[in-house]
């Protein structure tokens, strides 16, 4: 149950560094209606941003750290590690595309 919280507040403070608000609901209000709609497309946005602002962070790390080490060892490591890290660079434009297209079909 902790865990839920912390992912809750996490998912909210990355939010409210992004300028989004939590959606206040109105009474009687119709479910995803154009309010909700632009609501979810900026936390979307939000979202997208950071996706793409960790992309620039992982290029750069990359870059700065490439090496050519003389020890395999070592060298096999540096790969795995930026394998891992381009890994979790396609996930984050996998998302950022599902983002995008999920966007695109709320706003029809």
């Amino acid at each position: 149950m902790q865990e839920g919280q912390n992912r809750k507040t996490s998912s909210l403070s990355i939010l409210a560094i992004a300028g989004v608000e939590p959606y206040q609901e109105k009474p009687g209000e119709e479910y995803m209606n154009e309010a909700q709609l632009s609501h979810f497309k900026r936390i979307l946005e939000a979202w997208r941003n950071q996706l793409r602002d960790e992309v620039d962070r992982t290029v750069t790390h990359m870059q700065d750290e490439a090496a050519n080490f003389p020890d395999p060892v070592d060298r096999a490591a540096q790969e795995e590690e930026f394998s891992l890290e381009l890994r979790n660079r396609d996930r984050g434009a996998q998302t950022d595309q599902k983002d995008r297209e999920d966007a695109e079909e709320s706003g029809r």
